[in-house]
Order: structure tokens, then C-alpha cells, then sequence
């Protein structure tokens, strides 16, 4: 597997992001697109455990994709405050996961706003994000196939990206955005055609921006305890319509395979994903 290092620019024009980047569909790191940002010097975890430490915050843990009651599910809540005080003393498994904060602190709105770089912006989903260090996001593309402009405050994020073009060999499981394969940790036994892929890596640090594109596959390990928020832009009609298709698949055929066969709808996927690596390596 080739892992290439993705472009990183400052001062980088609407125009040149257009061409360059938006309309090939590639990633870049803006080293400054959110420097003018309040939350980028005022968001920091004292800030945060001040004034928000005691809101009920949902966490998930390495099992978030178990089958059972609770897949994809967060099983668990506890207070911010005490989350931030765990990922700050040292590695931690668990993660807050899709959390808009700003559904629970209006007064932090003004903090974060739209770039000019491109337009299409989606207000209603700014989410967040958190980690303790070692902590993993397994790889996955967003299900509603937005462009996500992805701002991290003051730790670093080790993030590996593949194109759509690599689906054959990332394992995909069936009515799934998913696949359970490690790029930074390859098991080429179990996954030989893992080996085939080219991937896009950066470690994203303090108040950089990572554009990932529309559908573009990410695997992210937090390599201290941090935190990032992403802001959303829309893609084509037709990429609109296929992230409604994977909703649609991921709440009724998924989730409700998953609660009628549990453990042996995983299994199913598995070997479904295994099996169509194996015909793409055939023909390739």
C-alpha cells in the first residue's frame, strides 16, 4: 500500500481551491483558513470545562460497531467536564462522537464561521469531535457524501483518506459506508488486497484544516487527546441523492439486519467484503 502525503498550503485563493482541489475532488491542509476563527485561541479544554464541564456528553468506545443493541449506538453518557479531564491525563479509548456543541451553547456560534472558499455550506451541522490519545475512528466516508472542512484545536489527528477509486480493495461491507481494515496497521494476510491501495496521509495539528472531499474514505487515530469540529458543504445533486440512498440503507437494512441476525449479520458483511476483494484482485 502507497500512503502519499497530502498538499498543505497557506494563503490559498477561492480560485485556485476551486481548481485545484474542489473540482478534482482533492484533499488539501489549509494552514490558515480558520485563523481568524475566536474559537481557534478561546476554545481551549479550561475554556471548555468552565463553562460547558457540565453537560451530559455521549461517548462511544472501541465496540461502537458491536452487534447488538446498541450498534452504532452511544451505550454511555458522562459530564464533559470529567471527559476532558480523562483525555487530557492520558490515552483513552472513548470518543464524543457527531456532537453538535452549539445545539447545547448558541453563544458559541459567532466562535466559527463559513470560509469564502467555496459556497453550499450546510449551517445545521457543525459537529464535533473528541478523542483521548490512541483513540481510533475507523475508516469510513461520511454517509451523506458532503465536502467536510475538518479544523483541529491544539493536539495532533493522524489521518490516512482514499478516493472511491480504491473501493475494491478497502473491503467495504455491504449497505455500509464501513470497513474494518487498519491502513497505518496492514494485516495483508487477512486483507492481501489492502496492499493494491494508494491512500493520502497528514498529521493534522492546531488550526489546520483538512478538506476532504465528497465520498473520500477516512481512518483517523488521535495521537494526543484533542478535539475538532467540521463544517459541511454540499456536493452535486447526484452525490446528494446516493448520501440519501446510504441513510436509507444504514437505518433499514443495516440496522435492521443487524437486530434480527446480530453477530452473524457482521460475519455476512465480512465475508461479502472479503469475497469482492477477491474478484478485484483477480482482475486486476
Amino acid at each position: 500500500m502507497q500512503l502519499i502525503q497530502i498538499d498543505r498550503r497557506s494563503g490559498l485563493t477561492r480560485e485556485e481551491f476551486i481548481e485545484n482541489y474542489l473540482k478534482p475532488k482533492k484533499p488539501v491542509v489549509f494552514t490558515d483558513l480558520a485563523k481568524d476563527w475566536p474559537a481557534i485561541s478561546k476554545w481551549t479544554p479550561e475554556f471548555l470545562k468552565t463553562n460547558y464541564g457540565h453537560l451530559e456528553v455521549p461517548v462511544v468506545g472501541p465496540d461502537y460497531h458491536k452487534p447488538g443493541p446498541n450498534y452504532m449506538k452511544s451505550g454511555e453518557t458522562m459530564k464533559f467536564g470529567d471527559y476532558l479531564d480523562m483525555i487530557q491525563a492520558g490515552p483513552a479509548e472513548k470518543r464524543i462522537f457527531l456532537w453538535n456543541i452549539l445545539d447545547h451553547a448558541k453563544e458559541l456560534v459567532n466562535d466559527v464561521s463559513n470560509p469564502t472558499i467555496c459556497d453550499g455550506w450546510i449551517d445545521n451541522y457543525p459537529f464535533m469531535f473528541f478523542g483521548g490519545a490512541g483513540s481510533v475512528t475507523n475508516l469510513h466516508y461520511d454517509i451523506d457524501c458532503s465536502h467536510v472542512f475538518h479544523t483541529h484545536f491544539w493536539t495532533r489527528k493522524h489521518i490516512v483518506l482514499f478516493d472511491q477509486a480504491q473501493n475494491p480493495f478497502l473491503y467495504q461491507h455491504p449497505f455500509t459506508v464501513q470497513s474494518h481494515v487498519n491502513p497505518l496497521k496492514p494485516d495483508y494476510e487477512k486483507y492481501p488486497a489492502l496492499d493494491k491501495a494508494t491512500g493520502h496521509e497528514t498529521i493534522l495539528q492546531h488550526g489546520e484544516t483538512l478538506f476532504i472531499p465528497s465520498m473520500w474514505w477516512h481512518y483517523i487515530v488521535y495521537v494526543d487527546g484533542g478535539y475538532s469540529i467540521s463544517l459541511r458543504s454540499r456536493d452535486s445533486v447526484l452525490t446528494q441523492a446516493k448520501g440519501l440512498w446510504n441513510i436509507a440503507r444504514h437505518f433499514v437494512i443495516d440496522k435492521g439486519m443487524n437486530t434480527i441476525m446480530g453477530p452473524r449479520w457482521k460475519d455476512w458483511k465480512e465475508a461479502q467484503a472479503q469475497k469482492k476483494a477477491k474478484e478485484a484482485m483477480r482482475a486486476a
